[in-house]
């Protein structure tokens, strides 16, 4: 048996038991979700999170009761007479009719609306090798959940449960939700100084602290001169752009969901870029390109902005206003694959410098609002299989997982909790070529459509520095740390050596701090820990005498007494070399 069947299965379960303890109950829906399953629920009277156990208890002593799974394929006529009292499933009712065969599962005394698939019988969740699933199922909480996600329609209760396979699965997943809560970036970042969100700003509008554009700087930097040596041409965008564009580009038509609503400046509608990629093809399109010119890179790190319905706002991971390491490469259609399979390569180098090995890589096929020609679809997509293919990268596909203008890859990073991160998207565009007529001159001195590629490495500074907090606890690598040393002189007299070792340090352009605070150096060495600062330095008489710094490891402790001089070689050739 399949986990997610299982789960699926336990959905219905679920329902079934709020059926029989909360009658009048009205059912939304229940799918499958990471590690689980929900069910949707429309309460006469409101549940709390101490109900959960007398739900679950039911949900037990249903499985034992070996319900059996059967569906049926019925008519629109049948399904709206059996769920007459139902006005969520009515509503879905008339939006699957016509277009796939409404099908409902009948277990025991609950009948759902439902496609499928499910396990024959609970029998097969308390017997044989599956007996342990059944200890393995544990409900987690409970969420407000408006009707399809939209805040205009009904606040219905959601439940949420986990379920696997074996208990010891289940009790390794809490030890791994006890970890990510310590882990919270959203929590570090606040403790560590880096960022914070204020209601009166706007949610999933971020505010960067000054240790936090540090942090952003350094990956900012890094990423500028990776890009450059690689042929990027830099370029700046501006924060808005008149409606017309979007029109253009298609965005209005198909995307407008996500974007602002348009401002009148002068009696012309602007609106507030959702995109940078529109404002790429205007410089590209300044002036007449010749095949002897491409591949021509774009980047740009540019801040858009989007609606996010705010239900769904995660700290840095899921924001309304985000900077993108943004870039747009033109090429001849000859160039096509070999520019996939360089980015394909430069994007896995750059996840592994900051310390991302293990990674998932998904190839997204045609949405179902889509632009462009079905043969244009399949020519870009066999081109992201081909690359994919030519380096031998293990891809599962994601059915109409691609954006509206072409098929991408997704690589989807895995952190130390072995949880995955979206970061670099490669898509392919003939969308915007035929919508803006973007052409080269070709060999033959004949106008040709320019194939075009969207990417980003790390996706938002925002979303991947979320998950950097979140994969070092804090704890930054030596290279990446905003603040990569502290310099603690034992006692006032020691004040002018602690002030030369900074001089020194800073001068390698380090970034460091003295702590010369009438403190206790241990109270100095705690808050340091607390800090997850990576070298601290104590200094006193001896070292004073010797040229010395004692210096603390992160995550070592003392690691003794060395020369000034030594500690600058080894700090400088670490950073260099980005080791941790």
């Amino acid at each position: 048996m399949r986990i997610d069947t299982i789960r699926h299965s336990l959905a219905h379960i679920l329902a079934y038991a709020v059926q029989e303890l909360y009658p009048g109950v009205k059912f939304g829906i229940g799918p499958v979700i990471e590690n689980g399953f929900y069910y949707d629920f429309d309460f006469k009277n409101p549940i709390s999170n101490e109900d959960l156990p007398k739900i679950e208890k039911k949900m037990k002593e249903l499985i034992k009761k070996d319900i059996v799974f059967k569906k049926k394929i019925i008519s629109k006529k049948e399904a709206k007479k059996l769920f007459e009292n139902q006005p969520y499933k009515l509503e879905l009712i008339e939006e699957i009719a016509g277009v796939a065969p409404l099908k409902i599962y009948e277990s025991g005394n609950f009948i759902d609306l439902c496609k499928g698939p499910h396990i024959k019988s609970t029998l097969q969740l308390h017997s044989g090798q599956a007996k342990e699933i059944i200890d393995a199922l544990k409900l987690t909480k409970i969420a407000g959940a408006y009707w399809k996600g939209n805040e205009k329609r009904p606040m219905l209760t959601r439940i949420y449960g986990v379920a696997f396979k074996t208990k010891k699965e289940l009790d390794n997943y809490f030890k791994l939700q006890q970890e990510a809560e310590k882990r919270d970036h959203r929590i570090l970042g606040q403790k560590l100084e880096l960022f914070l969100i204020d209601e009166e700003v706007g949610a999933g509008l971020p505010i960067w602290q000054p240790k936090g554009v540090i942090l952003r700087k350094i990956i900012e930097d890094y990423l500028y001169q990776e890009l450059t040596n690689h042929g990027y041409q830099w370029i700046v965008s501006p924060h808005i752009g008149k409606l017309d564009l979007w029109k253009t580009s298609g965005h209005w038509d198909l995307y407008r969901e996500n974007m602002y609503s348009p401002i009148k400046i002068d009696e012309e509608e602007y609106m507030i870029k959702p995109m940078n990629c529109p404002f790429h093809v205007k410089i590209f399109q300044s002036k007449i390109r010749s095949y002897k010119d491409l591949p021509i890179k774009f980047a740009e790190f540019g801040t858009v902005y989007r609606y996010e319905r705010s239900g769904t706002l995660h700290g840095l991971t899921r924001v309304r206003g985000f900077t993108q390491d943004d870039a747009h490469i033109w090429c001849t259609p000859e160039q096509l694959n070999q520019e996939i399979i360089k980015l394909l390569k430069h994007g896995l180098k750059i996840l592994k410098t900051f310390g991302f090995k293990d990674y998932i890589i998904y190839l997204s096929t045609r949405p179902e609002k889509y632009a462009g020609t079905i043969k244009g679809w399949e020519k870009a997509t066999n081109s992201l299989k081909y690359a994919l293919k030519n380096l031998k990268l293990k891809y599962q596909i994601d059915p109409g997982g691609g954006v509206f203008y072409g098929p991408k890859i997704d690589i989807k990073v895995k952190d130390s909790l072995e949880r995955e991160w979206q970061c670099t998207t490669i898509q392919v565009d003939f969308n915007l070529p035929e919508r803006f007529n973007i052409t080269f001159i070709n060999k033959k001195g004949k106008k040709e459509k320019s194939y075009m590629l969207h990417r980003a490495l790390l996706g938002s500074f925002e979303r991947f520095i979320g998950v950097l907090i979140e994969h070092y606890a804090g704890a930054f690598p030596l290279w990446l740390a905003p603040v990569q040393i502290w310099v603690i002189p034992v006692g006032s007299s020691h004040r002018n050596y602690a002030n030369f070792v900074n001089l020194q340090l800073t001068t390698n352009n380090l970034r460091t701090e003295v702590k010369d605070k009438n403190e206790t150096v241990s109270k100095k060495i705690r808050e340091g820990e607390i800090q997850k600062i990576p070298y601290l330095l104590v200094v006193g008489d001896k070292e004073i005498k010797t040229k010395s710094v004692r210096a603390r490891e992160r995550e070592k402790g003392d690691v003794g007494m060395i020369k000034l001089n030594k500690f600058l070689e080894k700090i400088k050739m670490k950073i260099e070399n980005k080791k941790w």
